[in-house]
C-alpha cells in the first residue's frame, strides 16, 4: 500500500473510533491503539504533505447529534498537541515559568455568567458548535449559580464524575451488561441528559480551567488583584466561588519532580485524569505564539507512557449476559503493573478481539489505561487463531455476531439460554426492583437447576417445593421462612421498580419513574404506550422508545407479565398536596431509625419536594445525621459552610412546619 493510501486508511480507522467513543459511548480499539494510529497518520501527512479534510489532525471533538439545542463557541475550542516525554516539556518550556495541572478526563463545558448569574453552558462539541446544557450544568455539585463579578464572564472547565460517585453508582446496578464502563462516558451521558433530574443524581463535578478571554479592564484588574499570570487567573477564579484543576508552578528544573509527584498520586486520586497540561504562567506571552490550525502553542499536554508488561495469553473467557450479550475477556499470565497484580482485562467486544489478531499463547502487552484500567496494549505474536464461539458457553445453542454501529459484538438469540434466565431472575430480585433478600445468583442458580423456577412468576409459588428447598445445602427451616416472608413483602410493590424489574433494555429505575409518572400511574397506558407518546417524555429517546414498545408488544412477555400481576398489587405514588420543602437541598449520611432505609427518607423527601443529593456542598440546605456531632467528612463540611445538621427527629419536625 502506498503512503496516499495508508493515510486514507488511516483517517478512516481513526474518525470510526473516535465516533464509536464519542456518541455511541462504545471502544473498538484502546487508547494506547488509538495513539499509535494518530501519531503514525501525523508523521505521514508531514512527510507527503497531504492533510485530509476529514483527518482527526484538523478535526476535534463529536459531531452533535443529540436533541439539545446547539450553540457556537465565541473562539474555536482546539485540542493540544501532546507528548510522552518529560524531557520535552522542559524543551517546550524552555527558560520561562510553567504552570502544570491534571488534565482531567470528563466532558469539557463553557460557562457564561453575566451580571453575577449562571445564564449559559454549552458543551465542547465539535470545537465550534456545541449543545446547551445550561440547566444540567444547574445541577452540577460545585458550580455556583452566583459569583460577585458582575461583568461577563466566560470561562472553560471539565465536568467530571469521580470515582468514588463512578463506583457508587455501577454498585447499584445488579446486572453487569447494564453496568457503566468509565466515568467519562457516564460524565457525558449525564451532563447531555434531556431531564435534568438525571444530571442531579449522577453528582457531577466542575473544574474550571481557563477563561475564554481578558474580560476585565485594567481597572477591573488592579482592584481585584488580577494579573497577566495562569496563577492569578486561578487565584481570581477561586475568589469567585469555583473549583479549580490542581495545578503547581514549575520551571525546566522542577518539572520533572513535579510530573513524577503527580505520577505518584494517580492510584489514590478520586477525579479521573488522563494526563497533565503544561502552560506558560505569562498569559501574553503564550497568545504572542498563536496557534496552529488545531493546537494552541500556549500549552502542551502530557500523556502518561504507560508501563506495560509483556505475558502470555492464556484463555479468552465469553461472559452471557441476561440481554444475550455475550462478552470476551482476555486472561493472561499473572504480571505486575503500577503496584498490583492483573491477570484479565475485557476485550470489550469482537471488533476489539479481531483487532488484535489474538490466538491462545500469543505473545501480549498489556497496560492500566491512565493507569488505572487493565487493557491489552498489543499481540507480538498475532496467530489470529481464536475462535468466536459457534455456541453460547452458557445453553449450548447457536451464536449470531451483530453489527451495530460498525461494532461487531456476539449474542445468544435462544430466549431460554439459562445465562438470559439466571441474569434475568438476578435481576428482577434485585434490590431496586422487587427486593427479594435471599435469592443470590447461586441460589437462583441452584433452584433453576433443579427445576423449581421456569418463569419469573414462579418465585411466588416456590412454596410448592418447601420439601426439597429445605433440604438444599446451604438452606434449612429458618433460610427458607425469612425467603417466602421477603416474597411476600415483594407483593407489595411501586409501579416504577415492577417496569424496571422486567429487564427492558435500557430501560432503568429512573427512566421507570419518568414513564409512570408521565402516564399518571395508569399501568395500561403505560402497555399500550405508542413510541411517538414514549419519545415525548423527557430523557426517553428513540431507542428506548422503541424496545420499551417493543417489549409490551411481545406475546410470550405480556403472558408472563400477566402472570406477574396476578401475584403482584402496586402501591399507590403518593404525591403530598402541600410541598413543604420545594426547593429545599438534602444530603443524607448515616444510619436510619424511623424509615426502613435512607432510599426510603430519599422517597419522602421528594414527594415533600424536596431534593435529595450525594455530597455536601453551598447549595445545600440541610445534612440529615443522627449522629449530629460526629466528626465525619459530610459533618465537617457542613460545619464549615453553615449548613444546619438535623437528626431524624429535627427532620420530621421541619417536615411538619
Amino acid at each position: 500500500m502506498d503512503k496516499k493510501e495508508r493515510l486514507k486508511e488511516l483517517v478512516g480507522i481513526l474518525n470510526k473510533a473516535s465516533k464509536a467513543y464519542y456518541q455511541q459511548d462504545t471502544e473498538i480499539m484502546s487508547n494506547l491503539e488509538y495513539d499509535k494510529l494518530y501519531d503514525e497518520l501525523l508523521a505521514l501527512e508531514k512527510e507527503t504533505g497531504i492533510v485530509l479534510a476529514n483527518s482527526p489532525t484538523v478535526n476535534v471533538g463529536y459531531e452533535v447529534l443529540s436533541e439539545l439545542e446547539k450553540q457556537a463557541h465565541p473562539s474555536p475550542m482546539l485540542s493540544l498537541d501532546k507528548t510522552k516525554e518529560v524531557e520535552a516539556l522542559k524543551t517546550w518550556l524552555g527558560n520561562h515559568e510553567g504552570v502544570l495541572s491534571w488534565k482531567l478526563d470528563g466532558l469539557t463545558v463553557v460557562l457564561t455568567y453575566e451580571n453575577g448569574e449562571l445564564v449559559n453552558a454549552v458543551t465542547r462539541g465539535n470545537g465550534e458548535i456545541g449543545e446547551v446544557i445550561t440547566n444540567n450544568a444547574k445541577t452540577f455539585v460545585n458550580v455556583p449559580k452566583t459569583i460577585p463579578y458582575k461583568g461577563n464572564l466566560v470561562l472553560r472547565g471539565e465536568a467530571v464524575i469521580k470515582y468514588s460517585d463512578f463506583n457508587r453508582i455501577n454498585d447499584s446496578i445488579e446486572a453487569v451488561e447494564d453496568k457503566y464502563k468509565n466515568p467519562r462516558n457516564l460524565c457525558s451521558g449525564s451532563v447531555r441528559q434531556l431531564n435534568n433530574e438525571i444530571t442531579a443524581k449522577r453528582n457531577v463535578h466542575f473544574y474550571a480551567f481557563s477563561l475564554v478571554a481578558d474580560v476585565l479592564s485594567e481597572t477591573e484588574m488592579k482592584d481585584v488583584g488580577y494579573n497577566n499570570t495562569m496563577n492569578d487567573r486561578f487565584a481570581w477564579l477561586v475568589k469567585q466561588g469555583f473549583d479549580v484543576v490542581e495545578h503547581f508552578t514549575v520551571t525546566k528544573k522542577t518539572i520533572e519532580s513535579q510530573v513524577m509527584d503527580f505520577a505518584e498520586r494517580i492510584p489514590d486520586y478520586d477525579i479521573p485524569s488522563d494526563g497533565l497540561v503544561l502552560s506558560y504562567n505569562d498569559i501574553a506571552y503564550g497568545k504572542s505564539l498563536g496557534r496552529t490550525a488545531k493546537f494552541p502553542r500556549d500549552s502542551i499536554a502530557f500523556k502518561w507512557a504507560d508501563e506495560q508488561a509483556e505475558t502470555t495469553l492464556t484463555k479468552v473467557e465469553w461472559s452471557p449476559s441476561r440481554t444475550g450479550l455475550i462478552n470476551p475477556v482476555a486472561v493472561f499470565e499473572p504480571v505486575e503493573l503500577e503496584g498490583t497484580t492483573v491477570s484479565r482485562a475485557s476485550l470489550h467486544n469482537v471488533s476489539i478481539l479481531k483487532a488484535l489478531g489474538l490466538g491462545i499463547g500469543d505473545k501480549i502487552t498489556v497496560y492500566k489505561a491512565n493507569m488505572i484500567i487493565p487493557q491489552v496494549a498489543e499481540n507480538l505474536t498475532r496467530s489470529n487463531n481464536l475462535e468466536i464461539p459457534k455456541n453460547c458457553p452458557a445453553c449450548g445453542e447457536n451464536t449470531t455476531l451483530k453489527d451495530l454501529n460498525g461494532v461487531q459484538s456476539l449474542y445468544c438469540l435462544n430466549e431460554k439460554c439459562s445465562a438470559k434466565q439466571i441474569k434475568g431472575f438476578t435481576h428482577f430480585v434485585s434490590r431496586n426492583a422487587m427486593n427479594i433478600e435471599g435469592l443470590s445468583e447461586a441460589t437462583l442458580e441452584k433452584f433453576i437447576e433443579n427445576g423449581y423456577l421456569k418463569k419469573l412468576v414462579d418465585i411466588y409459588h416456590l412454596d410448592r417445593y418447601k420439601e426439597q428447598i429445605v433440604s438444599l445445602e446451604g438452606f434449612g427451616e429458618k433460610s427458607y421462612e425469612n425467603l417466602l416472608q421477603s416474597i411476600e413483602t415483594s407483593r407489595t410493590v411501586s409501579m416504577a421498580k415492577f417496569i424496571y424489574s422486567l429487564g427492558i433494555a435500557g430501560i432503568g429505575l429512573a427512566n421507570a419513574k419518568v414513564i409512570v409518572a408521565h402516564f399518571g400511574q395508569d399501568f395500561e397506558k403505560i402497555t399500550k404506550a405508542k413510541e411517538e407518546e414514549l419519545v415525548a417524555i423527557d430523557g426517553i429517546g428513540e431507542v428506548l422508545a422503541k424496545a420499551f414498545y417493543d417489549f409490551f408488544r411481545d406475546e410470550e412477555r405480556m403472558k408472563e407479565v400477566s402472570g406477574l400481576l396476578n401475584e403482584i398489587h402496586f402501591e399507590k405514588e403518593a404525591v403530598s398536596e402541600v410541598q413543604i420543602l420545594s426547593g429545599k437541598v438534602f444530603v443524607i449520611t448515616g444510619s436510619v431509625e424511623h424509615f426502613s432505609n435512607r432510599n426510603e427518607l430519599k422517597d419522602y423527601i421528594e414527594k415533600l419536594g424536596g431534593k435529595v443529593t450525594g455530597s455536601v456542598s453551598k447549595n445545600t440546605d440541610y445534612l440529615i445525621n443522627n449522629d449530629t456531632t460526629s466528626n465525619s467528612s459530610k459533618n465537617k463540611k457542613a460545619k464549615e459552610l453553615n449548613i444546619p445538621i438535623l437528626s431524624e427527629e429535627d427532620f420530621i419536625e421541619l417536615a411538619k412546619a
